[in-house]
């Protein structure tokens, strides 16, 4: 991670004494409120005596508040991006929408000026994540009764300040937390007299790394039946240097679509060199636009060239 420091660092075992955290008002930006809002739950969590090795509010479905400042509150029907992989590339921020519906007890208000709760993304395990994903705001949520809200919130990604590397193009797991300070200063709580939430376990969501495919021909008219030389190149986003690079043997399908036609043909498949490189030939027997299409991996998304037309004489 190049300039952010991640709530990751302290989970576990958390020095209390140590941790200041602003509030959302006072943080320098938003990923750092949230950032905050979720390791003060963490450390809320721990006040109250429970052991790295948790269920409870964790679990996919806690029951009722057990623990000293544990309130009574569930998130549920979380959606990222629709479901949609979260496509990144090198320079922009990436922000995609969620929604939930928070489920709690009555005496638990969501909605006092000091109350927050959102969602978040994490990889590799809930005690030690190897990253996080927060919003660069907090959710808006609408009261449908006295006990369930429903919230609209996003999921913020700016690739030189959130990833540490192309190890983040992967499957990412959701959780929840919501910290109610009862008055507490947020600059200096004392933990043990807030409330807080955790839950993990909420769905998956992807990170890819965004792709690219460009076409050019050998020429842009030419003699009915005459072979014609198609070069391009699929490259994606590389999380280690936020660089483009070739993305080396791959599928890709050289297309036609005739002139009038709304329809793409495959005509063969190539794969790319050791650069990410395409070359291939083929006969041209009508008017028509060419295109390379890949089909994306895990990791990276579909990418298609723009077709480009050639004549026949």
């Amino acid at each position: 991670m190049r300039t952010r420091a991640t709530v990751a660092t302290v989970t576990g075992a958390l020095a209390l004494s140590a941790l200041v955290l602003p509030s959302a008002a006072q943080a320098d930006d938003a990923h750092g409120s949230a950032g905050s809002a979720a390791a003060v739950a963490r450390a809320a969590q721990s006040a109250a005596g429970q052991s790295a090795a948790k269920t409870g509010a964790r679990s996919a479905a806690p029951a009722a508040a057990s623990l000293p400042g544990e309130m009574d509150l569930t998130f549920s029907k979380l959606t990222v991006n629709g479901g949609k992989p979260i496509v990144v590339g090198t320079t922009y921020t990436k922000r995609v929408a969620t929604t939930f519906t928070v489920t709690h007890a009555a005496d638990v208000n969501i909605f006092a000026a000091d109350f927050l709760l959102d969602v978040s993304l994490y990889r590799g395990s809930y005690d030690s994540p190897s990253n996080e994903l927060y919003s660069d705001d907090f959710p808006v949520c609408k009261k449908v009764s006295t006990k369930v809200a429903t919230c609209k919130g996003n999921i913020t990604v700016t690739p030189d300040y959130d990833l540490i590397g192309n190890a983040d193009a992967t499957k990412w797991k959701a959780m929840g937390f919501a910290v109610d300070y009862r008055g507490e200063d947020p600059e200096n709580p004392d933990f043990n007299k807030m409330g807080f939430a955790l839950q993990d376990k909420l769905g998956n969501a992807s990170v890819q790394r965004a792709s690219k495919q460009s076409v050019k021909t050998s020429a842009k008219s030419v003699k009915k039946g005459k072979t014609l030389t198609f070069t391009g190149w699929l490259s994606r986003a590389n999380f280690d240097d936020l660089k483009y690079h070739g993305y080396t043997v791959q599928p890709v399908k050289l297309q036609f679509r005739k002139k009038g036609s709304s329809t793409y043909t495959t005509v063969k498949t190539v794969k790319t060199n050791n650069k990410g490189d395409l070359k291939t030939t083929a006969k041209v027997s009508a008017n028509g636009y060419w295109r390379y299409s890949f089909a994306g991996t895990s990791t990276t998304p579909a990418a298609t060239a723009t077709g480009s037309y050639v004549s026949v004489k």
